[in-house]
């Protein structure tokens, strides 16, 4: 089975996007939930200016950015709570 950068840089390619370019965005598109955003933009029946590709590169790496970083403080937060449990369970009643 092919991962989806791969079926993304095939899916650029057939739709007539330069080779450099479709290595450059497929880069940086290296992560399934970055190739699926990916794939359903370029799929679209008309075919976007580089501009656009780029912009929509910059937009799906600053949603992933900011999807990560919700996990992260979220975990964070689920510590720190775990934490103030642990400690008001030890104080004598």
């Amino acid at each position: 089975m092919e991962n989806k950068t791969a079926i993304l840089y095939k899916l650029m390619i057939r739709k007539g996007y330069p080779e450099e370019f479709t290595a450059l965005i497929c880069s940086e598109m290296n992560t399934e939930f970055t190739a699926d955003k990916m794939i359903s933009y370029i799929g679209a029946p008309e075919l976007h200016r580089l501009e656009d590709v780029a912009d929509e590169m910059i937009a799906i790496l600053d949603l992933r950015d900011r999807l990560r970083n919700k996990h992260m403080s979220e975990y964070a937060q689920g510590k720190i709570n775990q934490l103030y449990r642990d400690i008001n369970e030890d104080e004598p009643d």
